[in-house]
This record gives C-alpha cells, sequence and structure tokens, in this order.
C-alpha cells in the first residue's frame, strides 16, 4: 500500500483529475483530504471513497480565498498531526467564454481570471503547507501543469499557457528551495483529458477532428483523468 498512513491533502478532489487521484490514493491506504469548493460534489466523493474502504474527509474551501486557504491548512494539519502530500489540482481553461482566444481577442479580466484560478490557487496552498512540511522534515507536493505550459497546445489561450508555464517555473525554482528539507516537489503536465469539464467540448467536435487528434496522440487514444492521477 504505497501511501499507508499518509494524509494527502487534494484541492479540486471532486472532480477531474483531483477525483482521480483521490481514489487511487484512497484505494493505497492513504487519508485523503479532500478540498473543494462544491459541497454537494465534494459529499458525495468522500461519500463513494468511504463506501470503498477509503479513509476521507471533506474540507470546504475556496482555493483563491487566502483566510481560507489557511484556516483549512491548518485545521488538517493539527487534526490529522501532517500533511504527507499535497496535490495541487486546481485549474482550467473554461472558466472563461472563449478558452482558445488569440491574444487580440483576450479581454484583460480573461486573462486575470485565467491567471488568477490556475496559478494562485496553486501558491495560496503550497504556502500554506510549505511550513508544516518543513517542520516535519518531509513531504510531497504535485502540481498540475499542462503541454500548454511548454507552448505545446495550439488550442489553448495564451493566458492558460503562461499561468501553466508560470507553474512549471514555480515547481522547478521551489525544487531548490524545499529540497533541503526533504520536501520533493513536481509538476505534471497532461495533454487533452477527458474530465467533466473537458468532455462536452470534445463531443462537440467532429469525428473528422477528433481522429486527428487522436492520430497526433502516441498512444492512438485520448486521456481520461485516472491516466494522469
Amino acid at each position: 500500500m504505497r501511501f499507508q498512513d499518509k494524509v494527502a491533502l487534494i484541492t479540486a478532489a471532486a472532480s477531474g483529475i483531483g477525483r482521480a487521484t483521490a481514489d487511487i490514493i484512497a484505494r493505497e491506504g492513504g487519508t485523503v483530504v479532500a478540498v473543494d469548493n462544491n459541497e454537494e460534489r465534494l459529499d458525495r466523493t468522500v461519500r463513494d471513497l468511504r463506501e470503498a474502504g477509503g479513509r476521507a474527509q471533506a474540507r470546504l474551501c475556496d482555493a483563491l480565498d487566502r483566510a481560507q486557504v489557511d484556516r483549512t491548512v491548518a485545521a488538517v494539519a493539527r487534526e490529522c498531526g501532517a500533511i504527507d502530500v499535497l496535490v495541487n489540482a486546481v485549474g482550467g481553461s473554461t472558466i472563461v467564454a472563449k478558452p482558445g482566444a488569440d491574444v487580440d481577442e483576450l479581454s484583460f479580466d480573461d486573462w486575470r481570471k485565467l491567471i488568477d484560478f490556475n496559478l494562485s490557487g496553486m501558491f495560496l496552498f503550497t504556502h500554506a503547507v510549505v511550513p508544516v512540511m518543513k517542520t516535519q522534515r518531509r513531504g510531497k507536493i504535485v502540481n498540475l501543469a499542462s503541454i500548454a505550459g511548454r507552448g505545446l497546445s495550439a488550442s489553448s489561450s495564451s493566458a492558460y499557457a503562461a499561468a501553466k508555464g508560470g507553474i512549471i517555473a514555480f515547481t522547478r525554482k521551489l525544487a531548490f528551495e524545499l529540497g533541503p528539507y526533504n520536501i520533493n516537489i513536481n509538476a505534471i503536465a497532461p495533454s487533452r483529458t477527458l474530465t467533466e469539464r473537458i468532455r462536452p467540448r470534445w463531443n462537440q467536435q467532429s469525428p473528422e477532428d477528433q481522429q486527428a487528434e487522436i492520430d497526433k496522440t502516441p498512444l492512438r487514444r485520448i486521456a481520461e483523468a485516472p491516466d494522469q492521477a
């Protein structure tokens, strides 16, 4: 059991890659602290994890509210005694009307929304959890970036690419900062993944466009959330 007796705090845990990660960690013996801002989905997630034999608890929290984040992390550290794993899964491009807008079509409001949603929530949870991990002298942090952050997604906006590129740079910098404290930090850069938010957009594409994208994928299929977890 890879996560036996480990406490894993997972943001955006009620859907998508965050939910798939919660499923795996609970199945592998860890205690999942599921964080999300959707109470209904969050309660359902924790109920499902427990019914499957896992250990899980729900924490309703807005990842962009610093006070809520700080309170959540402090409560988890106090009640669980440790935070061994942090998975920053908050993010995405579909919070704006035109997720793939060209730069001259991109409004400043949408730019700020995408930067904030993808970058700031990750920072706030990392900022709050790192002191706990430093005291423990151990910890694992995983951040969700994207191939867009490496300039490899023609369908993503420049704002989304900038935010995900920021996550990659942030992660690399923190590897130097946190290594001496026995804290390991990595980022993953998924390609298109058919989560609840992305699947409707995928289904709107023509069969020809879908096949063209599949043909560019080494495994000749589009990823599902468990592939990235």
